[in-house]
């Protein structure tokens, strides 16, 4: 043995290196330091943590990575947290709540006050409008007022009139003066002959202190107002009863709302109405129903409703445009849920909201059919279907909608609840063959298959997705 080792040197050191590191490897092994429990259950947490979309909730992953709809980066699921218990129910996380700006409203009872609005024009009252006409015959000598929309005083002067039936009575009541100690029931036969014809007792008097008979007579107004119409012209032979003028006083005008079948049943008289006027921005006038009209007009089917207001200023002027407001008070509906109308979801006949759900702090909601009575302006009367203090979605019903189609919930259009299909597209590849969706996938209704786009419906819930742009 010795000999062999002297004459190989070589084969002798290779066994020494041996032996060293079956050594090293010996003491090596049994120095290291085992895996602790603490690193076995950091392990298994990782194995089991489930990852989701913030948008696509129905995604489900055991790794992280990107979502195959909109290639948004997947985030560890909650599952510490409350978890809906209703598979009717659509959850969402707290950020995918946050992104789609979904926002609750708790349902109250309100006082239901209904805001008709309504449009109409300012005209003259009808009550003060009156036409100037002629009490004698006669011509026409000269006009005194001589353009329409000028303003004339009660006892203006309006024309010089030429009546031969006027000299003739004059002078019967000049002879009947020169008799009336005597005879004093002609002279006052004569004086009322005069004022038949609307002579005023000054111009009696100054026949008879003049002693004169007066040629041309002067025809005064009866009124105070603007001048509507002008019928005659200079020389114009005119008859007793003949309409020179038409006056209206704008003193009180109308304003006259378009009221239509539908507003009417929301309308009375006595209701307060406030209204403003195209031509006069930034003043608001009010005033108080009077008057209703009891025939719907059957060119425009609609009502015409009344107001009166004051215009001594006269800045009211007829044939002025004005929008109004009136406000009803629904003691039909006194102590009804009101919900604001952005909360509503309307499929044709059916209308739904979607509730979150009581006995859950996470942002899990699930769709309710209501039934809706008179609409308020920018919220609607519930008749059934809610209860008092529920929350409810009032801004982001749609983006809840469109996550409850994708998770194949009862929905808007979906009211029974199917599994939606994410079967993959020729030709799109998003990382591996898992990841892998239909663009647009289908939603079975029913018995029926109905395809919707899904990527508007992306668009409309995050506004960002990468196969849609």
């Amino acid at each position: 043995m010795k000999k062999i080792f002297a004459n190989n040197p070589i084969r002798y050191s290779l066994l020494v290196l041996g032996g060293i590191f079956i050594g090293w490897l010996l003491f090596h092994s049994s120095n290291a330091p085992t895996p602790t429990h603490e690193h076995a259950h950091e392990h298994e947490a990782m194995q089991s943590t489930i990852w989701t979309c913030s948008m696509h909730p129905q995604i489900r992953k055991d790794k992280p990575g990107k979502c195959p709809i909109c290639a948004m980066e997947l985030i560890p699921l909650n599952q510490g947290g409350n978890v809906s218990v209703d598979p009717a129910a659509i959850q969402f996380t707290k950020e995918a709540a946050e992104l789609a700006n979904v926002q609750t409203t708790m349902v109250t009872r309100q006082k239901p006050i209904k805001e008709v609005r309504l449009y109409g024009k300012v005209q003259a009252d009808e009550r003060l409008l009156q036409s100037q006409v002629a009490h004698i015959p006669g011509r026409i000598e000269k006009l005194l007022v001589n353009f329409t929309g000028e303003t004339v005083r009660k006892g203006q002067p309006l024309a010089l009139i030429y009546s031969p039936d006027l000299v003739t009575a004059q002078q019967e009541l000049l002879e009947a003066a020169n008799t009336k100690q005597s005879q004093p029931e002609i002279y006052e036969a004569a004086k009322g002959k005069l004022r038949q014809w609307k002579l005023t007792e000054t111009q009696i008097a100054q026949v008879e202190k003049s002693g004169t008979v007066q040629t041309n007579f002067e025809l005064v107004s009866n009124t105070s107002g603007i001048v509507t119409a002008r019928k005659v012209n200079n020389g114009d032979y005119i008859s007793k009863g003949s309409a020179l003028f038409d006056i209206a006083d704008l003193s009180s005008v109308w304003a006259l709302f378009d009221a239509y079948e539908s507003d009417l049943p929301f309308l009375s008289q006595g209701d307060k109405i406030t209204f403003t006027v195209q031509a006069i921005p930034g003043k608001l006038f009010a005033g108080t129903i009077t008057f209703i009209d009891p025939v719907i007009d059957p060119t425009n089917r609609v009502a015409k409703v009344r107001v009166e207001v004051g215009n001594r200023d006269g800045i009211l002027k007829p044939e002025m445009f004005i929008t109004g407001m009136a406000a009803a008070n629904l003691a039909q509906y006194k102590n009804k849920m009101i919900i604001p109308r952005s909360a509503v979801l309307w499929t044709g006949k059916r209308s739904i909201v979607y509730v979150k759900l009581a006995n859950s702090n996470e942002p899990i909601f699930k769709v309710r059919e209501i039934v809706l009575g008179p609409a308020l302006g920018n919220s609607y009367i519930v008749e059934s279907g809610l209860k008092e203090g529920e929350a409810l979605v009032t801004q982001g019903a749609f983006s809840v909608d469109a996550a409850a189609q994708l998770e194949g919930k009862p929905s808007m259009m979906n009211t029974e609840g199917t599994q939606v299909s994410t079967s993959s597209m020729p030709g799109m590849d998003m990382g591996n063959s898992s990841d892998k969706v239909d663009k647009h996938a289908s939603i079975k209704l029913g018995s029926e298959s109905k395809h919707i786009a899904l990527e508007h419906k992306m668009i409309k819930v995050f506004g960002n997705c990468d196969m849609c742009r």
